[in-house]
């Protein structure tokens, strides 16, 4: 979404950790969220070279839209390149499998097999759930970060790509009520 602030409004958001603005149309301050209960708790924020425009990131609880639309950003125009560090992986791993560098663990793990790869999933799944029970997120980070290479890795020995598991996801989630068929159990 796109807002007006103020100094007040500034100093209110570094105080409270949430969202401030100035509202230019009723001229008072406004706190995002107060009416909606969609507020936004901010993760981090970075001024332009100008020192005119600030631009914050932050966990949106609910919707920030006053359509209902999670963000105010949903109407587009031109098709954006969605590519990000996902997508990066996916080509490091494609990269390493056409053109090995010696001593890479990405082509040690394709050169082992299936069978490795599978075993190194196993174990990162299995601490991503240790690191889960211990509370500690930035162990718990970390180990997805390994899990999800590894899992890349095995995507690619599969022949299996980004945009196929990107497709089966847009699948499922727009199905009614994310309702999924082999989940449903009947009563007998």
């Amino acid at each position: 979404m796109l807002a007006y602030t103020n100094k007040v409004a500034f100093e209110k958001m570094l105080e409270t950790g949430e969202t401030w603005f100035w509202s230019r149309s009723r001229q008072k301050l406004w706190h995002k969220g107060e009416e909606s209960g969609h507020f936004q708790k901010i993760k981090g924020m970075r001024l332009d070279c100008d020192q005119d425009t600030l631009l914050v990131f932050v966990e949106q609880i609910g919707n920030a839209c006053h359509t209902g639309a999670y963000s105010c950003f949903y109407d587009e125009l031109i098709p954006f390149d969605d590519s990000d560090i996902f997508s990066e992986l996916e080509k490091q791993i494609i990269d390493r499998k056409l053109h090995p560098v010696e001593k890479s663990y990405t082509n040690y793990l394709l050169g082992e097999g299936i069978d490795k790869v599978l075993k190194k999933v196993g174990e990162e799944a299995s601490e991503v759930i240790i690191a889960s029970k211990n509370s500690d997120k930035v162990e718990l980070l970390g180990e997805i970060d390994d899990l999800l290479y590894h899992l890349f890795v095995l995507m690619n020995q599969q022949g299996i790509s980004l945009e196929e598991v990107r497709q089966k996801a847009k699948e499922r989630h727009q199905l009614e009520g994310n309702k999924k068929e082999f989940h449903t159990r009947t009563a007998d």
